[in-house]
């Protein structure tokens, strides 16, 4: 006697009599374990480096974020922009713990002058965690703001002249 390991399904166009009712037909070519749902067959991990790109971009889309970063990571993030070929770090700011289901964020801001922060920080924290779970299929946790600095309208002009105002 052979065992046959493929999956079977009913004969739905066999003849209904007696005999034929509930048969079972082995399908050609099936593959073992093809009759487990698609959930079922395999495992997906997802990089801290992808919650970061994702989280990173999430916050920069809020009105009222200037930056990310603290103070050395943003000044390095400048120089590193202005080299040729050099790209913004969508990632700075952000730090990430990942787990198999869930996430955990923290991000470092810089605010422009005049916003309200506690209402940027409210508006980060829903567009982060709605755009990390749609896209990454983790639950996250929690997500801890910092707010590092502020942009004042007088860092551009000083940054403009290549230097300060009043000597």
């Amino acid at each position: 006697m052979t065992t046959n390991t493929a999956p079977t399904v009913k004969n739905a166009s066999a003849p209904r009599n007696d005999e034929a009712a509930g048969e079972a037909v082995t399908l050609p070519g099936a593959r073992p374990g093809a009759d487990r749902p698609a959930p079922e067959r395999g495992r997906t991990s997802i990089a801290e480096v992808v919650v970061v790109k994702v989280a990173g971009m999430a916050a920069r889309e809020v009105p009222g974020v200037h930056d990310m970063g603290g103070g050395i990571s943003r000044t390095i993030g400048v120089v590193r922009e202005r080299v040729p070929g050099g790209r913004p770090n969508v990632g700075r700011g952000v730090k990430v713990e990942v787990g198999e289901v869930q996430a955990a964020i923290d991000l470092d801001l810089v605010v422009e002058y005049g916003v309200p922060i506690m209402e940027v920080a409210q508006d980060v924290r829903e567009n982060v965690v709605a755009a990390v779970e749609r896209v990454t299929g983790l639950e996250v946790v929690e997500v801890n703001i910092g707010v590092n600095d502020v942009h004042l309208p007088d860092d551009d002009r000083e940054a403009q002249d290549g230097g300060p105002r009043v000597e």
